[in-house]
């Protein structure tokens, strides 16, 4: 199953000219884990559900830019290994404080066993 794309300012995207970028193999991600990766000077959390689903957000806890990759995968929720903010990897949404803003999310598919992000 493909992880739904998050709402963004440019609503009229045509995601199949878009580049999609290989980020890693799907057997690289335990189900309820994190894999970090960067990409064009930015970084990415990518995980995989129970539902053997994978999710995209940024890398970074937006409390205070702590990688993500290092934090506690619970369910659907990843929590920062710094000051244990909690996130839902699915949407973004801030779940627990200090995070108070959300995380930004971005598309993702399966593609002959590799995890494709559409990185804007």
């Amino acid at each position: 199953m493909i992880a739904a794309p998050s709402e963004s300012s440019n609503q009229h995207r045509d995601e199949d000219h878009m580049p999609w970028i290989a980020a890693c193999a799907e057997d690289a991600i335990d189900k309820e884990d994190v894999w970090g990766w960067d990409h064009g000077g930015r970084s990415f959390a990518i995980f995989r559900s129970p539902n053997d689903e994978f999710f995209c957000t940024d890398g970074l806890c937006t409390h205070e830019q702590v990688e993500l990759s290092d934090g506690l995968v619970l369910d659907y929720v990843i929590e920062c290994p710094k000051h244990n903010g909690q996130f839902d990897y699915r949407t973004g949404e801030a779940k627990r404080s200090p995070a108070c803003e959300n995380l930004r999310t971005y598309p993702v598919r399966r593609e002959d066993g590799q995890i494709l992000v559409l990185v804007e």
